[in-house]
Formats: structure tokens, sequence, C-alpha cells
């Protein structure tokens, strides 16, 4: 990992893989420490990845909000250029993706190619999941309800007939989120991350993309669903939509995400 200074704080990044540059942005509460940061991901096989902690998160500085959308957009336009990036292939993934429309949109020249996974636009093409909504409940009940939210299959009557399974899922999940909950800064920054994501809205912007952009959304996404997914890719000029089988963690999930991202990134 290596930290960098970058409009006006510092940011924990990493780099790996070789290839054409590819920009990835990830979801709320991402830690480049945590085994779902999307640095594991097969994409870093054929491309030359760069990551970072977001504002407010992991080990990238904590700074007094409120945060903004268009904020965390400059925040990522600056890692690339520390990096010496003027353009780069973006994947923005969840909150990410809500980031990486602001950039496409605010700086296209930015951006070669652009797949938005597990997002939404906001505004007339519907939300993602509200997520500040939960975030004063205690870490199991916030950990059971995002579950059910993110994965539309992890219903109640599942987790009845399932007990052992749904209750190593359950603590497995409250592991992840607490881990570092610690950390100082760590509430506060989760909170402002959480309070910008809840300002989201680019519907009536989404025609001013300008690079070739892949929607994917998942089948049983209830976070992020299939019909925001829908609504965004008819906004987009350019753009292929497509549904994959899997939770809100598809990308995690499914070797097909990754798989038809390198294609659509390949032009095949």
């Amino acid at each position: 990992m290596k930290r960098i200074e970058a409009n006006g704080i510092s940011f924990m990044t990493t780099m790996v893989g070789s290839g054409p540059r590819l920009l990835y942005i990830s979801g709320t509460g991402g830690d480049l420490r945590q085994p779902n940061a999307g640095i594991n991901l097969p994409l870093a096989e054929t491309y030359e990845m760069l990551a970072y902690d977001q504002r407010g998160l992991g080990q990238t500085d904590k700074p007094p909000g409120p945060y903004t959308m268009a904020g965390y957009a400059a925040d990522a336009a600056a890692v690339m250029d520390a990096y010496g990036w003027d353009r780069a292939h973006i994947v923005g993934y969840s909150f990410g993706g809500m980031v990486a429309q602001e950039i496409a949109i605010r700086s296209p020249e930015r951006v070669n190619k652009l797949v938005l996974g597990a997002t939404a636009a906001g505004g007339p093409g519907g939300s993602s999941f509200g997520l500040h909504t939960i975030q004063s409940l205690p870490p199991r009940e916030r950990a059971l309800r995002a579950m059910e939210v993110s994965d539309l299959s992890f219903t109640p009557e599942w987790q009845a007939a399932n007990p052992k399974q749904a209750e190593e899922r359950i603590t497995a999940r409250v592991a992840q989120v607490t881990r570092f909950a610690d950390e100082p800064g760590h509430r506060d920054g989760e909170i402002a991350q959480l309070e910008g994501r809840s300002h989201h809205d680019t519907y009536d912007r989404l025609d001013q993309i300008t690079a070739p952009t892949l929607v994917l959304s998942g089948s049983r996404d209830g976070q992020a669903p299939k019909t925001a997914g829908e609504a965004m890719s008819k906004r987009i000029p350019d753009c292929r939509f497509e549904v994959h089988e899997g939770s809100h963690a598809m990308i995690q999930e499914n070797p097909n995400v990754c798989r038809s991202i390198a294609a659509f990134f390949s032009g095949t």
C-alpha cells in the first residue's frame, strides 16, 4: 500500500496488476484491508488496477464533514493525478458507482470506459437503499437488516429453515463491519460518508456521460435494485445494461461479472 497526498488530505492507496489502467472505486465503508476491497478481483490479472480508501474510510484521513458527492469525485480525480494518470477505465461499485457517475459527468476527459455496478442514480430513476436509516442500530441488528436488503434470498423464512448457515453469515458480517470500529475517527467518517451518499442524485445529468458505459445489476440485489440500474442505463447515451445472478455482492460471488467487465473494456 502507498500513502499519497491529494485534494488536501492523505489517502491510502494500492496498485495491483499490469495492463491498461483501471481505477476501482469501492462501496460504502470500503477499506483496502477488508477481503472485499476489490483488489482481489481477477481484473488485476489483465489491468493495472488502482484502488484507494475514500475520505472518511479505512486508513485515509477523516476530516470533518460534510462530505459531498462532488467532493468524492474530486478526490478520485486527485488520486489519479497523484499517480500521473490522465485517463483510465473506471469501475465504480455500489457507492463507488455513485462517485463514478459524478466523475464521468464532471470530468468526462478522465474516463475511457465506465462500469457502474450495483448502484443507482437517485431521483426519478430510483435510489439505493438508505443505509443511513439503519446506522444507529446495534451492530448485529444493523448487519442483519443490511444483509436482508442486499440479498433478497436472505429472508426470515430462509434463516428459520437454515439457522446454522444464517448465524454463520450474520456473525461473519458483524465481524467485518466492526473490525476497525475502534479506530480514531471511524464512526464520524462512516456517518459523514452515509450523509453524503443520502444526497446522491445524478438522474437528470446522466445524459452528459459521454464514455461508453456498462451498467450491471444483481438479480437478488435489494440494495440497488435492478429496476434502478435499468432506469439509469436508459438515460446514458452509449450504455449497455446487464443483470447477473447474485446479490449486491455479485462482483465477489459471480465470476461472470468480472468476465463481462473485461469483455466490455476489450470491446469483445
